[in-house]
């Protein structure tokens, strides 16, 4: 930060807070109508010389924490034309314990990464808090000031995904929110901005999420068609098999009422093996076999 924190504080007070709607001259404020610790990042993003800057905290005169007061009316200043630097926000993660992140943090931090958030988790978890934050840290930034470039930086492709339809929904939150995507290692290596040039890879992405949907798609109706010519036909095992229909119909064709007919009967499998099938399970065996016959 070039300026003095009090001179940040004047600069970012010369300006409305878009987030606590305070008015120019006067610092901002919690719901809780107190004196804000820090000015909100809507509000210091306004000046070019403090947008690289995560935080600026409210100058003690200000009286952080107390009630709020309104402060004398500063000019509005529309916010200076300038080239700002690109924001980086980095994201490392490995998925166990064993594994280190001392390598990826090592090459976000020579990235010039304003913030880095990392984890340890398993591929296999779909909530990521850390990445969470990165987007929406990334989203405020863009929210606040949208001609300012904001980059999701991180050190290989892999690391933000376990396959290519999550893939697919992390690029679409940054085509949402105009986040370009920054990969440091790999055959991909570079910043690839969603609506520009590097629309196309996250073309590809869509291109390949689709892909691996109907792939696991054809391969699941390939299994199932493997397993009907084997007999099997998935759901719920019957209560009441072939050899068990005919001994039940055997008995009603001479005269035995279905509840005693369920209480000669044994289920064979599952959980209630060696038990009698309730007396629902006849009547909807022999309904079942009746429609059969009726087909053929």
């Amino acid at each position: 930060m070039e300026l003095t924190p009090d001179q940040a504080a004047h600069a970012v007070e010369r300006h409305n807070c878009p987030k606590c709607e305070v008015p120019a001259g006067s610092p901002c404020r919690t719901r809780a109508s107190k004196t804000a610790v820090k000015y909100h990042t809507a509000r210091f993003i306004l000046v070019p010389a403090l947008r690289e800057e995560l935080e600026i905290p409210v100058p003690a005169d200000r009286q952080p924490g107390r009630p709020w007061k309104q402060g004398p009316p500063a000019p509005e200043v529309p916010a200076a034309a300038s080239v700002a630097k690109p924001i980086r926000i980095g994201y490392a993660r490995c998925s166990v314990a064993t594994q280190e992140l001392a390598s990826q943090l090592q090459a976000l931090e020579r990235a010039d990464c304003k913030r880095v958030f990392s984890e340890k988790i398993s591929t296999r978890v779909k909530v990521r808090p850390e990445l969470e934050e990165a987007l929406k840290l990334a989203h405020d930034f863009k929210e606040a000031a949208p001609d300012q470039t904001v980059i999701l930086t991180v050190h290989e492709l892999k690391r933000l995904a376990r396959n290519a339809a999550e893939l697919m929904t992390l690029s679409a939150a940054l085509q949402a929110g105009d986040i370009q995507l920054e990969l440091l290692t790999g055959p991909l290596t570079g910043v690839y901005d969603p609506n520009g040039m590097g629309s196309m890879l996250f073309a590809v992405l869509a291109v390949a999420a689709q892909l691996d949907r109907n792939y696991i798609r054809e391969k699941t109706l390939e299994g199932q068609v493997a397993a009907a010519g084997k007999g099997n036909h998935g759901g719920r095992p019957k209560v009441i098999d072939d050899d068990m229909l005919l001994f039940a119909r055997a008995l009603k064709d001479k005269g035995t009422p279905v509840p005693d007919i369920a209480k000669k009967l044994t289920i064979k499998t599952g959980k209630n093996a060696g038990k009698s099938p309730s007396v629902a399970s006849p009547y909807r065996a022999f309904a079942e076999a009746e429609e059969t016959d009726t087909a053929a």
